[in-house]
């Protein structure tokens, strides 16, 4: 199994539309083979920072939901509300 750890930044004053949006992205995610299951936090203090953690069974299964039609159009509502790239960080296990 592997995590995703995405990193967002929020345009202030639009957080409502991003969890709107975002709530989307991951409803549509939970039908994709191989997704475990995540969630979102916000930074404590700082209302336009987003760190998601999710979990998927492999490498592959990661790559073919971030290449998706589905994701693609999920993240044409998401990007917009941004401030900047999101930052993606994959995890493995430790040995």
């Amino acid at each position: 199994m592997i995590k995703i750890i995405i990193e967002r930044r929020i345009m202030p004053g639009l957080e409502e539309e991003y969890e709107q949006a975002a709530r989307e992205a991951m409803r549509v995610s939970l039908g994709v083979r191989g997704f475990v299951g995540g969630e979102t936090l916000v930074e404590r203090g700082h209302t336009d920072r987003r760190l998601m953690i999710t979990k998927w069974r492999d490498i592959r299964a990661w790559k073919e939901w971030h290449s998706s039609d589905a994701r693609t159009m999920a993240m044409q509502r998401i990007l917009p509300l941004l401030t900047e790239d999101e930052t993606i960080r994959i995890y493995e296990p430790g040995y």
